[in-house]
C-alpha cells in the first residue's frame, strides 16, 4: 500500500499531481454545493420536467466552460480592470435573472408544454451562468491557485475548469432529478404553481441583489 501511495505521488497530469487534483476537487465540490442562481434555476426547471432540468444543468456546465476559457485567455482580467465592462455584464445578468424569475412566476417558459424550442432550457442555463461576472472573477482567482504558473499553466487551468464543469453537471443533474421526483410525488398543480412562485421569487431577489451589489 505504501508503494502505491509513493507511486501515485510521482504521477501527474499536465503537471498536476494527484494531491493537487484531490484538493481542487474537494474545494470545487464544497463551492458547487453552495446554493446560488444556478441551483435555483435548475430546481425550477426540474419541477417542470426531468428533461428540461437536465438540459438546464448541462447549459450551466457549459457556462462554466466559457468562464474557464475567459480566465485562460485573460478576458476575465478585463472585467476586473474595466469597471464599465464589469457593470455592463453584471446588470445584464441581473436583468436576465429577474426576467427568468418573472417567467417562472407566470408559468410560461417554465412550462414544458409551452416550450416549443428543445434547446431553450440549455441556452438559458448557459446565460444564467455566463452572465454572472462574479463567477468570472472567481475563476480568475480560483483556477491559478491550483494551476500555478510557468509552462503549461493555461493547459492546467483548462483541465481544472473542465473538471469543475463535469462536477457541476453531475451535481445539477442530480438536483434536476430530485426536483422532478419531488414534483411527481406531490402531483398537485397548486403545489407546482407554488414552487414556481418560490423559485421565481428567489431568482428575482437574486437578480435585484446582483444589480444593487
Amino acid at each position: 500500500m505504501t508503494g502505491i501511495v509513493f507511486g501515485l505521488q510521482g504521477v501527474s497530469v499536465f503537471g498536476l499531481g494527484p494531491a493537487t487534483l484531490l484538493a481542487f476537487c474537494a474545494a470545487a465540490v464544497a463551492l458547487i454545493l453552495t446554493p446560488g442562481p444556478d441551483t435555483v434555476y435548475v430546481l425550477a426547471r426540474g419541477v417542470q420536467g426531468k428533461t428540461s432540468g437536465i438540459r438546464s444543468a448541462l447549459g450551466i456546465a457549459t457556462g462554466v466552460l466559457l468562464h474557464t476559457a475567459a480566465a485562460t485567455l485573460g478576458l476575465a482580467a478585463l472585467l476586473r480592470a474595466a469597471p464599465v465592462a464589469y457593470r455592463a455584464v453584471k446588470y445584464a445578468g441581473a436583468v436576465y435573472l429577474v426576467y427568468l424569475g418573472i417567467t417562472a412566476i407566470r408559468n410560461r417558459e417554465f412550462d414544458p408544454q409551452r416550450e416549443t424550442d428543445p434547446g431553450g432550457s440549455f441556452r438559458r442555463g448557459v446565460f444564467v451562468n455566463a452572465l454572472n461576472p462574479k463567477v468570472a472573477l472567481f475563476f480568475l482567482a480560483f483556477l491559478p491557485t491550483f494551476a500555478g504558473t510557468g509552462a503549461g499553466a493555461d493547459v492546467r487551468m483548462a483541465l481544472l475548469g473542465g473538471t469543475y464543469a463535469v462536477l457541476t453537471a453531475v451535481y445539477l443533474c442530480l438536483v434536476a432529478l430530485a426536483s422532478e421526483r419531488a414534483s411527481n410525488a406531490l402531483e398537485s398543480r397548486r403545489v407546482t404553481s407554488g414552487l414556481n412562485w418560490v423559485g421565481g421569487g428567489v431568482m428575482v431577489a437574486l437578480g435585484i441583489g446582483l444589480g444593487l451589489e
